[in-house]
């Protein structure tokens, strides 16, 4: 199929990006990598006026240090986080996830900004946004502010920017950590996840000080799973711990059946997902 017709504007700043957007009256759509909404506007599941594309703004593709932070501007391609040494050196985890997703071709058009903005609850980078508890930094006519993944997902494919507004930079909190993992599952190497799992542990005198949880795949929306956390820091560090971690894990979860997989299959996948987790995180300490 083709698009519907449309007007297409390509500005280069953010500013003039956000006038269009606003002269659209809720009609224009942005497009960044394109990866989710190309499909979209030639099944005409998506019906824009006006398209307003970000690639001609400079500036918004980097990878910043920033010290306890890395910054990461909107435009920056699924690629570049996949190779850079730097992800792989502050946000393992990230980088370990950016080889699940989609595929190479995919990869190398779609960008950070796009895919948070797609809210795809079984997408790799909003769940590393609930994560790491990312800050979402968004621009409109009001000027800019930060956004909390959750607040920022609020359903499937469905997040809290106004028409108006537009993801900027994402920046990710660098974990005190001394072990982590990711796991996923689907159904073909590349589709979007079954269930998905990410841990990090940080170890004290005498077990876990601290903790980060969050898992995909199983709700309508990414989910950090802060209890799940509390228990695994206060259980005694034995052969039984990833076994315990599971149950906590599946107590948390609610998943929905669809084509794909039941929601007893998606919690018992979850279950041995996290199992496997915890244990590569424990076993890479230091």
């Amino acid at each position: 199929m083709k698009p519907a017709k449309f007007d297409y504007v390509s500005p280069s700043t953010v500013e003039a990006a956000v006038e269009a957007l606003v002269a659209s009256n809720g009609e224009g759509k942005v497009l960044a990598g394109g990866q989710s909404l190309l499909p979209l506007l030639n099944f005409r599941m998506a019906r824009p006026t006006i398209l307003v594309d970000l690639n001609g703004i400079e500036g918004l593709s980097y990878i910043e240090d920033r010290g306890d932070r890395i910054a990461i501007g909107a435009l920056t391609r699924h690629r570049e986080l996949e190779h850079s040494p730097l992800i792989a050196s502050k946000l393992p985890v990230m980088s370990a996830a950016m080889r699940h997703v989609a595929h190479l071709a995919i990869r190398n058009r779609g960008t950070i900004g796009g895919s948070l903005s797609h809210a795809d609850p079984a997408a790799e980078l909003p769940m590393l946004a609930t994560f790491y508890d990312a800050k979402i930094l968004v621009q409109g006519p009001s000027g800019r502010r930060t956004i909390g993944p959750e607040e920022f997902f609020v359903d499937a494919l469905t997040n809290c920017l106004e028409p108006e507004e537009i993801v900027v930079e994402v920046e990710f909190p660098v974990l005190e950590q001394d072990g982590w993992a990711f796991e996923e599952v689907a159904r073909r190497f590349g589709d979007f996840a079954l269930a998905s799992i990410a841990v990090s542990v940080l170890h004290g005198p005498s077990g876990l000080e601290a903790a980060h949880v969050a898992v995909m795949g199983v709700a309508d929306t990414p989910r950090r799973l802060k209890e799940a956390e509390q228990a695994l820091v206060a259980m005694e560090l034995d052969d039984r711990t990833p076994d315990r971690f599971s149950e906590v894990v599946v107590s948390q979860v609610s998943p929905n059946g669809d084509l794909h997989a039941s929601a007893d299959y998606r919690r018992h996948l979850l279950g041995q997902l996290a199992k496997r987790a915890l244990q590569t995180a424990l076993a890479t300490k230091g």
